[in-house]
């Protein structure tokens, strides 16, 4: 009878034991979930904070001290009214009437300095200008390249294509820089005086085309003795109006 209720009171001993034994250890996994819920977000955090300090690190924006080249054109502390066109920016109408003055509201580029009629450092400013086109403009407003390809004495007289620029005081409408057809207009260093008194004195021996270059005319009038005269005073006639020219196809000086 003893036995048995040693025996009893073992299996409830192994059960207390058991369920002691259930319960810590449920209560360490708990534990341990909350631990980990708790401190993910805090290395989540920190590693950004990481990241975010090792890949993209602050640095300070530096300034930009290259002066734009347009600033080289521009007079500083002189009158805003006499501006190059580069050191300015306008409010075009193009609403004006052609050949007529026309007031245009302007402002000073970047990094350009100028100051009105009383001294006094401005930005907004107006200026004055005749209402018209930039390929408008007198030749004397704009400067053009030359062409040594062309004929300057022929008929009708060649033109070739020139790229024209306005000149830096003069204000325009439109693109300072133009196509324009022009004359031919260059010149290789030969004298009309030159050439006239050649063929009146010696064009009977063909200097007149052996000056302007025209060898081989200048070889048949030597050998015809000037067309036994009649080419000669052909000569002196076309050479006096201009009808003949250089060889090259240039103008007289």
């Amino acid at each position: 009878m003893a036995a048995l209720v040693g025996l009893r009171a073992l299996r409830r001993l192994c059960g207390v034991a058991l369920f002691l034994s259930q319960l810590y250890v449920l209560s360490g996994r708990a534990g341990s979930l909350m631990t980990t819920k708790h401190s993910q977000p805090q290395s989540t955090f920190a590693k950004s904070l990481t990241s975010t300090s090792t890949n993209t690190p602050y640095f300070r924006v530096a300034e930009s001290t290259e002066i734009p080249s347009y600033v080289t054109k521009c007079p500083s502390n002189g009158l805003c009214s006499r501006l190059p066109p580069d050191c300015m920016t306008c409010n075009t109408n193009y609403s004006c009437i052609y050949g007529k003055p026309a007031t245009f509201d302007c402002k000073v580029r970047p990094q350009v300095h100028c100051v009105d009629q009383n001294n006094h450092e401005q930005e907004n400013f107006t200026i004055n200008m005749t209402c018209q086109f930039c390929w408008q403009l007198a030749t004397t407003d704009y400067v053009c390249t030359n062409s040594t390809n062309c004929m300057t004495v022929s008929c009708p007289r060649q033109r070739y294509n020139a790229t024209c620029t306005v000149r830096d005081h003069i204000h325009c409408l439109g693109n300072r820089v133009f196509p324009k057809m022009l004359y031919c207009n260059w010149t290789g260093g030969y004298k009309w005086s030159t050439a006239l008194a050649l063929s009146i004195t010696l064009g009977g021996f063909g200097a007149d085309r052996f000056y302007l270059g025209q060898w081989r005319e200048g070889l048949g009038k030597l050998f015809s003795f000037g067309g036994l005269g009649i080419w000669t005073l052909i000569d002196v006639l076309l050479i006096g109006v201009g009808y003949v020219g250089p060889a090259d196809g240039s103008l007289y000086i």
